[in-house]
């Protein structure tokens, strides 16, 4: 990813969910909060009753994917972590795409 940083630290998560704004979808919630630089930093997350670990990787692995694509079209300058949420099985490519452009939207990242 050109223009994104991976958050890593177990400390930027929590600042980022006590003070960023949020935003619910169906399939998962986006955190947002800016961070006064020309990169954006990304993080995903999976609730842990979501399937096992194999299920929990593919939906991070599939949020990942559909953020690498629509990277460019992403204002810069934003914390940025996708929690992905408890559904009856893994969302579609499609899926996932459709309610990450509805949630960026949303928000005002993109238009």
């Amino acid at each position: 990813m050109k223009y994104t940083e991976p958050i890593r630290k177990n400390r930027d998560f929590l600042k980022l969910y006590r003070n960023g704004k949020f935003y619910v979808g169906k399939i998962m919630v986006i955190y947002v909060k800016s961070n006064k630089t020309e990169k954006n930093r990304l993080g995903v997350t999976t609730v842990k009753n979501f399937g096992n670990s194999v299920s929990r990787n593919r939906m991070r692995r599939l949020i990942k994917e559909n953020y690498r694509l629509s990277e460019d079209k992403i204002e810069k300058g934003w914390d940025i972590v996708f929690s992905g949420r408890k559904t009856v099985n893994i969302p579609s490519f499609k899926e996932i795409e459709r309610e990450m452009k509805y949630l960026f939207r949303k928000t005002g990242l993109i238009e």
